[in-house]
């Protein structure tokens, strides 16, 4: 006796089992998910661009250089250093932590570049894998105290801020400045190189292409275990938005000097922190740690090595800053990474989005928050205003950043997706 075996097609799709759910497909479905997100506290980084376009266009009717492609090409230049020290401080927030010592971090990095490039005469290439291992080490430190000594990482990265601008105070010598050769590979690099017109272009389309190209993966991956696919129409639409975006910016750079080396390097590595954070097994750990340690530790996670490696992505980002601010100054001195260093990376990381209560965030906060620092910045510089009141207003964008985490985390928890 032969048993008819159900054909594939007459198997209910597991995660549309259930009738009693609504089951959103399409555009149209697309669109009532993201309006249910929103209503129920998941803002993403909605806040962050609607407040980028605000500023600009506030300064722009105040000032019409400020939307001047030279002007714009120069903000970009300028973002580079302080969004990778911002990209650092992403992955210790994430964790609900605090690295006080990235200024005095990239400050030891651009002083060690000045010793051992400009003075000792070491290999480029090699001076800045140094200055590397040294934010890995600072950071390396900042873990085990946290993790063996339960140390708060607001204390440990304290005493670090001084003990760290102690050494670049000491390093520097008694100029106390170094000035790098301005027909240097590293100087043109912070100031002057800019990529061609042609590759701006093609990177502008690759973010679309890899949409399209991983919707269809993971369309195929999910058929194949019997669960709902989305059609390709989403994908194609964000695809089609975000290129025609990113063509316009690069079009619109173009009538000046054009897109930066150095800001393209930035996006290179949020990129891949992002892949990092969101694609692998360390980056859902950083986010289960942040989301709750005690229930990561139980499912298995080592909370500790997490914690430690947090730490270092942190300060190795901060003294990479230091290198690319040293190349935007084409010096090394006792003000470097001292000022406003400290505030406008950690306001960069937590206005464009990332959680000062762990568990959310993502690199690409380090980027849209960056912009909207400099954006202020660039603003008032053209306005002629002093900078008490650039300090003023960065602080209540960033007060605003932090009530707004507040309510949607609020929002959440009511909804039940805290």
């Amino acid at each position: 006796m032969t048993q008819n075996t159900p054909n594939n097609a007459s198997v209910p799709q597991l995660d549309r089992a259930d009738t009693r759910v609504r089951h959103d497909a399409g555009l149209s479905g697309a669109l009532r998910g993201f309006l249910d997100q929103v209503r129920s506290g998941n803002l993403g980084m909605l806040p962050v661009v609607i407040g980028l376009v605000l500023i600009s266009t506030v300064f722009s009717l105040l000032n019409p250089i400020f939307l001047a492609p030279n002007n714009l090409v120069n903000l970009l230049f300028d973002a580079a250093a302080v969004g990778l020290i911002a990209l650092g401080v992403v992955c210790v927030l994430l964790l609900g932590e605090i690295d006080l010592s990235i200024g005095s971090m990239s400050g030891l990095g651009s002083a060690l570049m000045g010793v051992l490039w400009v003075n000792s005469g070491i290999p480029l290439p090699l001076v800045i894998l140094l200055v590397v291992v040294t934010g890995a080490l600072v950071g390396a430190l900042y873990g085990f105290l946290r993790n063996q000594f339960e140390m708060p990482s607001f204390v440990a990265t304290l005493a670090g801020l001084l003990a760290l601008l102690g050494l670049q105070l000491y390093v520097l010598g008694p100029t106390g400045s170094i000035n790098m050769p301005f027909t240097s590979p590293l100087v043109r690099f912070g100031q002057i190189l800019i990529m061609p017109a042609w590759l701006s272009y093609c990177l502008a389309v690759v973010p679309g292409a890899v949409i399209v190209f991983g919707s269809m993966r993971t369309n195929t991956q999910r058929r194949a275990a019997n669960l709902s696919a989305n059609g390709l129409s989403v994908a194609i639409s964000k695809a089609l938005i975000l290129t025609v975006a990113l063509v316009f910016a690069v079009f619109y750079l173009e009538q000046g000097r054009g897109v930066p080396w150095m800001f393209g390097i930035f996006v290179l590595f949020v990129m891949m922190l992002d892949y990092a954070l969101v694609r692998t097994k360390w980056g859902r750990s950083m986010l289960a740690v942040g989301g709750n340690a005690e229930a990561a530790r139980r499912s298995g996670i080592n909370v500790q090595r997490i914690r430690i490696s947090a730490f270092v992505v942190c300060s190795s980002f901060a003294a990479l800053g230091g290198v690319f601010a040293a190349a935007r100054l084409a010096s090394a001195s006792q003000q470097a990474g001292t000022g406003d260093v400290n505030l406008n990376a950690i306001a960069a990381a937590v206005i464009g989005g990332t959680s000062l209560f762990g568990g959310r965030g993502s690199a690409w906060s380090a980027l849209l928050g960056v912009l909207v620092i400099m954006a202020i910045s660039n603003g008032l510089t053209l306005l002629n205003l002093s900078s008490s009141l650039r300090y003023m207003i960065t602080g209540a964008v960033l007060a605003i950043a932090v009530i707004v985490d507040s309510l949607a985390r609020r929002s959440r928890a009511n909804s039940g997706r805290a």
